[in-house]
């Protein structure tokens, strides 16, 4: 007998056995049941019941420790029963662990990791960021005048990340003069940042350090002062506006301004032509601004124009005057502008009108010309006008699907616009564009690392008859050679709240699932601004059910015209797109085979009637305060947690950040657990929670897309794809 052999087979049986017993093990693990404890409210008479408000931390439970060094019990619950979760889902998808590794092989081998940004120009220096093999944070350079010149490096992220589980380091702001660089670091990823400032002539780091702040700075023409904007650590809410003289501490500084309505975000800039430092107030439905000269830092604020209970609009400061967009009797928003000397609504004079059929979103201001951004048809424009004579023109991007949008101008007196453009084929391109000779120039196209051939995709726009009559568009991508025969993997993706647009662009990481025969979808829901203003307030407040009826309408449209059908239809959608999610699994649960709600605002309900908790009293006008009862039955209406059913739900993968500012963890937690409490059938339902992370998942420019590997595992998997 061979004895090689022998022990060569014995190997092989014991391989055979632990793989047959993992499989049983997966198939025998039980899914992790919450417990139950009662919370008792009662509003507009009637008693809710929540079994699991108790999921519910705060942010001082999650750092606290006992004398012994242990978390109290409910933490202790939480987390345990959060693990369990995490654990289960892990277990479950472990047959699927060399697929995530290779899909996020694919995902990070397709970026060029020496890559570089194309420099723009501001005050004498030309600015850029730059990445090293290896690294997963960006390094801030500039050079001075020439980009023949010697590169100066602003700051290393990489070094700062060291250590650190997660980092990020943002709102890079000079000094007028270019001698002193301030930055913000958060490291727990809540959002609230520590502003820091470095010595740009000696690289020293100075002692000035300003905590609880939301990030940006503006600098006064002085050199030696800022502004800056306060957070309120428990509600996260942008409070007051303070100013900061360099060498003095943070308890020195003087408050300038204080918002006292709680539904307005806050935040302070410098304007484009460095005249102005501008306190801007926005609410959902109102702004508000102050001005400032920043030759005079330490004089009082003016406001720019009186604020109303319901005014919209956006400054910009050029020469001696300010140009206004404004929503003014105007729907979609029209063009005005004013004199610097007298700013008040009442001295306005109209630029350009208001048109029904265009939204106006912003402007770039030139010496010689104008640039409108606007929205006409769904789509994108960019409108140029010269301020001399008058003649306008279009900018013509050459394909019926895209996204396109102006990239940054700093400097007035140019010729050159700076845009971006993309659609659902074509890699994300920058360009110049020559607004006297009306030549675009492309300066670079973002490389997908291995080969990319676009003449391998197609790219459609489709457009869906909703029930109410409304025409609701749906962008989508595959590869060629795909045959409408209702049999193919089709994954639809929307947001639809907030006025924000999914314009179609491209996505590298999306090749992981259309080269293995998926199609990729957006539907451009209401709620959206796809078609202006009246888009967004068809989907909002008492109308957000026709944000969820779009979606399953256009489901329902790309099964009967055999683009797919429910066994290999997907969704999914993440944040205000995740209660998307959860509304439309509740309401069509049979329309989908799998679904992805990442980190879903869920629990509407309890959220909104708690002001206590980040961001609810600045969101009352998007969804509605359920403390008065009309709005309190309109939203128990479609508020997924509130209307979980004993029915067959879809395959689920929902994620969570635990250190989540925007969505708390604990909204798609208790999600799970109630689903897992009623939810009938066989389909499977993980929860994977990010316990290093908040909103957008982990740091770093390769780490974070090991959880889109996994929501690619989970899809691909589902859909019987063999791996």
């Amino acid at each position: 007998m061979n004895r090689n052999f022998t022990w060569y087979s014995i190997i092989i049986i014991i391989m055979i056995l632990y793989y047959f017993r993992s499989q049983i093990e997966q198939l025998d693990m039980k899914s992790p049941i919450a417990n139950k404890h009662p919370h008792k409210t009662f509003i507009h008479g009637q008693e809710r019941v929540d079994n699991y408000h108790w999921i519910r931390l705060s942010d001082e439970q999650k750092s606290a420790k006992n004398s012994e060094g242990w978390p109290d019990d409910q933490t202790m619950q939480v987390v345990n029963y959060i693990n369990k979760e995490n654990d289960y889902t892990s277990n479950k998808l472990k047959h699927t662990e060399k697929l995530q590794k290779k899909l996020y092989s694919e995902i990070v081998g397709r970026i060029k990791k020496d890559d570089s940004s194309v420099p723009y120009f501001d005050n004498g220096y030309w600015y850029y960021t730059r990445y090293e093999k290896g690294q997963e944070y960006p390094i801030y350079c500039r050079k001075k005048e020439s980009l023949e010149n010697m590169e100066e490096l602003l700051i290393d992220v990489n070094q700062w990340a060291e250590g650190h589980d997660y980092f990020s380091l943002r709102s890079l702001s000079v000094s007028p003069n270019n001698k002193l660089l301030a930055f913000s670091v958060d490291t727990l990823s809540r959002r609230i940042y520590t502003i820091k400032v470095k010595n740009l002539e000696t690289g020293e780091l100075l002692g000035d350090e300003i905590n609880g702040t939301e990030g940006p700075v503006a600098w006064a023409n002085d050199n030696l002062t800022f502004f800056y904007t306060l957070k309120n650590k428990t509600t996260l809410l942008s409070e007051n506006i303070a100013r900061h003289k360099l060498g003095t501490p943070q308890s020195a500084d003087v408050t300038v301004f204080n918002e006292n309505d709680d539904s307005f975000y806050i935040g302070v800039y410098r304007s484009k032509s460095d005249k102005y430092i501008i306190i801007y107030n926005n609410s959902t439905l109102v702004s508000d601004y102050h001005i400032l000269n920043a030759d005079n830092p330490r004089e009082k604020f003016q406001q720019f124009s009186p604020r109303e209970k319901e005014h919209e609009y956006s400054i910009e400061h050029f020469k001696d005057k300010f140009y206004i967009v404004t929503n003014w009797n105007a729907m979609n928003f029209r063009l005005m502008e004013t004199s610097e000397k007298a700013t008040a609504k009442q001295y306005w004079k109209e630029i350009i009108s208001h048109r029904k059929d265009v939204l106006l979103n912003d402007i770039d201001v030139f010496s010689n010309y104008l640039v409108i951004s606007e929205r006409k048809d769904g789509l994108p424009q960019i409108r140029i006008i010269n301020q001399n004579n008058g003649k306008e023109h279009y900018l013509d991007f050459g394909e019926e699907v895209y996204s396109a949008y102006t990239s940054i101008n700093l400097s007035f007196d140019t010729n050159l616009l700076r845009y971006q453009f993309s659609s659902l084929i074509t890699p994300p391109s920058t360009y110049d564009y020559n607004m006297d000779s009306r030549k675009s120039k492309l300066l670079k196209q973002s490389e997908v690392v291995g080969g990319y051939d676009p003449d391998k995709y197609q790219s459609e726009r489709l457009y869906v008859t909703v029930r109410d009559g409304k025409r609701v568009p749906i962008s989508i991508v595959y590869k060629k050679g795909i045959k409408r025969n209702g049999k193919n993997n089709l994954l639809l993706y929307a947001y639809g709240s907030y006025g924000s647009t999914m314009d179609p662009s491209f996505n590298s990481n999306r090749l992981s699932l259309l080269d293995r025969g998926f199609a990729y979808a957006i539907a451009h829901i209401r709620g959206s601004q796809t078609y202006g203003r009246g888009w967004y307030e068809d989907g909002k407040m008492f109308n957000k059910i026709n944000t969820f009826n779009d979606f399953i309408d256009c489901s329902k449209f790309l099964i009967q015209n055999k683009y797919t059908d429910p066994n290999h239809l997907f969704a999914m959608g993440g944040s205000a797109g995740g209660l998307l999610m959860g509304a439309v699994v509740n309401m069509a649960p049979d329309l989908y085979h799998g679904v992805v709600a990442a980190v879903p605002f869920v629990d509407v309900i309890n959220t909104m009637m708690d002001p206590s908790i980040p961001l609810t009293s600045n969101e009352w006008d998007e969804w509605g305060d359920p403390r008065n009862k009309d709005e309190y039955d309109y939203i128990m209406k479609y508020s997924p947690y509130d209307n979980v059913n004993k029915v067959e739900y879809p395959n689920m993968l929902v994620t969570a950040g635990y250190f989540d500012s925007q969505v708390q963890y604990w909204e798609p937690v208790k999600w799970v657990a109630k689903l897992r409490e009623y939810k009938s059938g066989n389909n499977e339902l993980y929860l994977y929670t990010n316990m290093d992370a908040g909103h957008g998942g982990k740091s770093g420019r390769f780490r974070r897309y090991k959880e889109l590997a996994l929501n690619y595992a989970f899809l691909i998997d589902l859909a019987g794809i063999k791996y």
